[in-house]
């Protein structure tokens, strides 16, 4: 490739063509406390703290990095040695990423000379830095690591094709030849635990999740609930494989940092178990809801209860009727007696106040955590046929998957009802179009 100067002049490197500025980047929980916070971060001056912020919390590399002083010298620690961090300055994310796409270019030929790749260097760091352009997040998280900066690591499963042979072979390493790619579309089996199998799925789903990347898959070959096993008994079905996964999904930081992992999960509308697929969410939001709402009845009354009875100087309700009436209205709005039999127990031993932990609708709050469905986006594939079934108000059936038996009849527009329904309830599910044709 030829390539000329655009954006900068020759002689002149793009890191020059801005002004700099040191920010600050803080990120924290609902309750106030600090999960990621950095300070004298380095970026262009025109850049919004919002790019700030996902730089800092999200593509800068946070460990392995030489450190060194403002005049270029190491920074040393008491034994001389190079003090080892994190990055701090959008000019090395930029030089690691730009840095290794030349080099790569370079070791396979990709530039006509040496000054087309210089060329190359700085008209692509210009665009980085303008904002002009941006790779994708697998490309800020993980390439140039091991160019700029010599980090390594076991291998992790990865692949490549071979620049010589074009064969494919095993990565030995996980950084030399790392995964800069954004999404990936993997198929699953009807099996436990073999190769291409619900585990195995599970464990190429974490692959991809820990550098950064995200991943879909169509569910719709496995059997759903009561479906029979090869060895004699019934199928747990679908939902309670796809709650593994989201949690699996849940516990993996996407590329080492704060960004939580993306995971695209598809059903076809003939499933035996898609009435439950399209419910999921939506039982879970009511979930979420009955926690909120339930803590901070609990924590209400049980207070209330004990202020009574501390007011009072007794437990005994027989003896207060601001006591007996505080428990009356905590039973009317279904606080637990063994709630109300502990309030009582707190108070004969001194305590004043019942720790009632309260639970808010935050997405990263305890009460999401606690629910299942949260890192997985549902899709509801739909066909021509379907949509002709709810366009004419006709039957629907579901079929079994190991047996192509009917499992279910019923009103195409009733399912379809059921799917709009939840997807103004819980923003899920969303809507994917077969366009083949079934018969």
């Amino acid at each position: 490739m030829k390539i000329t100067r655009r954006f900068t002049q020759p002689g002149q490197s793009a890191f020059d063509c801005f002004e700099y500025t040191r920010r600050s980047s803080v990120l924290r929980n609902p309750d106030g406390s600090v999960v990621f916070e950095l300070y004298d971060i380095e970026v262009p001056s025109h850049w919004s703290q919002m790019a700030t912020d996902i730089l800092a919390q999200k593509y800068f590399r946070k460990a392995g990095v030489p450190q060194y002083n403002a005049d270029g010298t190491p920074v040393l620690d008491e034994a001389g040695k190079q003090v080892i961090g994190g990055e701090t300055s959008i000019r090395q994310v930029v030089h690691r990423m730009v840095g290794c796409w030349r080099d790569w270019g370079e070791k396979h030929g990709y530039f006509d000379g040496e000054d087309d790749a210089e060329n190359y260097y700085h008209e692509m760091a210009y665009t980085l830095l303008r904002q002009m352009a941006a790779p994708n997040s697998p490309q800020w998280f993980n390439t140039g690591l091991h160019f700029a900066y010599g980090i390594t690591g076991n291998s992790q499963g990865h692949f490549y094709a071979d620049p010589e042979s074009g064969e494919i072979k095993a990565s030995e390493d996980a950084y030399s030849r790392p995964q800069p790619h954004a999404c990936f579309i993997q198929s699953v089996e009807d099996d436990l635990v073999n190769e291409g199998g619900i585990f195995d799925l599970v464990t190429r789903e974490a692959r991809i999740f820990k550098y950064g990347s995200g991943t879909g898959s169509n569910f719709s070959n496995l059997r759903g609930r009561n479906e029979r096993l090869s060895g004699g008994g019934v199928s747990s079905g679908l939902m309670s494989f796809l709650k593994i996964n989201d949690r699996a999904a849940g516990a993996i930081k996407s590329g080492g940092t704060t960004r939580r992992a993306a995971k695209m999960v598809v059903l076809n509308v003939d499933h035996p178990d898609i009435e439950a697929f399209v419910d999921w969410k939506v039982q879970e939001e009511q979930k979420v809801a009955a926690l909120v709402t339930g803590s901070k009845i609990n924590h209400m009354h049980l207070n209330r209860i004990m202020k009574a009875a501390t007011e009072a100087e007794t437990t005994d309700f027989t003896r207060s009727k601001d006591l007996e009436l505080a428990i009356v209205q905590a039973r009317r709005v279904g606080v637990h007696e063994n709630y109300i039999y502990r309030a009582l127990q707190l108070v004969d031993q001194g305590e004043k106040e019942f720790d009632v932990t309260e639970f808010n609708t935050h997405y990263e709050a305890e009460a999401y955590a606690t629910v299942s469905g949260q890192n997985s986006n549902n899709t509801v594939r739909v066909s021509n046929n379907f949509l002709e079934a709810v366009e004419n108000d006709g039957k629907w059936t579901l079929t079994f998957r190991t047996t192509g038996e009917v499992a279910k009849t019923l009103r195409a527009r009733d399912l379809w009802e059921q799917i709009s329904y939840a997807a103004w309830a819980s923003a899920d599910p969303g809507i994917q179009y077969d366009t083949t044709i079934n018969e």
